[in-house]
C-alpha cells in the first residue's frame, strides 16, 4: 500500500504527535528486546529506545530525545519532507534525527526543547 507523496498534502496532514516517553540512541553489541528501532552497523548495533527499556538491560542512557510521530503515512519515495521538518526545526535551533517507517516518519528531538519541536511542527502542518 502506497503513501502519500504529494509534498503539500503531507505537510497539511501530517499531524506531530508528541510521545511522552524519553527515547535515546546507545550503541551496543546485541539487539534490545523492546527497542523502538535498531539498526546494524558494521561497528556495533545502534538502538532506539525509551531510557526505561535500555535502563533494564544495563545500557548507559546518553541525553534523552523526544519521539514526535507524523500520523500522516508518508510514501517512502516522497521528495522533501525530511527537508521541510528539517529547515523548520533548524530555524528555531533544534537538531532532529528522522527515522523512517513504511507507513510513519518519526523525528527525535532534544528532550528539552520537544515543545518548541511540536509547536514548530504543528505551524508548519498549518502552511
Amino acid at each position: 500500500m502506497a503513501g502519500e507523496a504529494d509534498l503539500a498534502v503531507l505537510l497539511r496532514s501530517m499531524q506531530p504527535e508528541l510521545h511522552g516517553s524519553a527515547y535515546t540512541y546507545a550503541a551496543t553489541d546485541t539487539a534490545v528486546v523492546g527497542a523502538f528501532a535498531q539498526v546494524a552497523e558494521s561497528e556495533r548495533m545502534t538502538v532506539i529506545a525509551t531510557v526505561e527499556v535500555l535502563q533494564a538491560h544495563w545500557i548507559v542512557v546518553e541525553p534523552a530525545s523526544a519521539r514526535i510521530s507524523l500520523s500522516v503515512h508518508s510514501d517512502l519515495a516522497a521528495v522533501g519532507l525530511t527537508a521541510a521538518i528539517a529547515q523548520t526545526l533548524a530555524a528555531t535551533g533544534i537538531s532532529a534525527n528522522v527515522v523512517a517507517g513504511f507507513c510513519h516518519d518519526h523525528v527525535f528531538v532534544p528532550w528539552e526543547q520537544r515543545l518548541q519541536a511540536i509547536a514548530a511542527l504543528r505551524v508548519l502542518s498549518d502552511v
